[in-house]
């Protein structure tokens, strides 16, 4: 049993999650794919990119998914030590764990009868045990699973123009629009899911930040 909220998600990852793991394969392809050397292309230097791109996205979606199960249950048992602080203080020092681990914008809103009842609520709640890195539910992984596939699937794009010409010059300039066109769609979509009146604004902003991104892998030898 959770000991405060936010341990159960309504679905495995939310947009904003997905958006990032995406972004997160999307420029570790690009990058090696600029480091990749063209003054020699031919079909090794093609073979040589895509499975460089596939690999490192593999390689980092293993982490990140791992990084995430360990991040879940460490956020967790923080929460379990947490509730057990509140329930052992006096109500005005609890009462300033709950406001310090709300975010600051919902603990400004809530009168000090609000707070007195959640202090009420989770002294009612019996302790949880101490699992740590046992603490992970099928949902867990499934989450990291989909971490890893987003973050390999964003692999994709980018090398498609790897297999589709033998030009590797063309193809890493084809690459690197594919990257901010990806870029743009994915300010747009978090745009769009924040609520935003013109997406497009943020959109145009994100792929902004793609050419920075490549500029820089660039003037780094890429």
């Amino acid at each position: 049993m959770s000991d405060l909220p936010g341990d159960e998600r309504e679905s495995v990852l939310d947009p904003i999650e997905r958006i990032s793991e995406i972004l997160v394969g999307l420029i570790m392809a690009v990058t090696i794919v600029g480091a990749v050397s063209i003054a020699t292309p031919g079909p090794d230097d093609i073979r040589t990119v895509t499975v460089a791109a596939f690999g490192c996205n593999l390689a980092w979606g293993l982490v990140d998914a791992v990084m995430f199960l360990i991040g879940t249950v460490t956020e967790r048992d923080r929460n379990r030590v947490l509730a057990i602080r509140i329930r052992g203080a006096e109500p005005e020092t609890a009462h300033r764990l709950i406001k310090r681990a709300l975010p600051e914008y919902v603990a400004a809103l809530l009168e000090p009868d609000a707070i007195e009842g959640i202090r009420r609520r989770l002294a009612g709640v019996p302790p949880a045990a101490h699992r740590f890195l046992w603490n992970l539910t099928p949902r867990d992984y499934q989450a990291a699973f989909s971490i890893f596939l987003m973050v390999v699937i964003a692999t994709f794009p980018v090398v498609i123009p790897f297999v589709l010409t033998s030009d590797a010059v063309l193809a890493i300039r084809l690459s690197r629009v594919i990257t901010l066109v990806m870029m743009f769609l994915a300010g747009y979509v978090l745009a769009r899911y924040c609520g935003d009146a013109k997406p497009w604004v943020a959109g145009l902003t994100m792929a902004v930040l793609g050419v920075v991104l490549i500029a820089a892998v660039r003037a780094l030898g890429g």
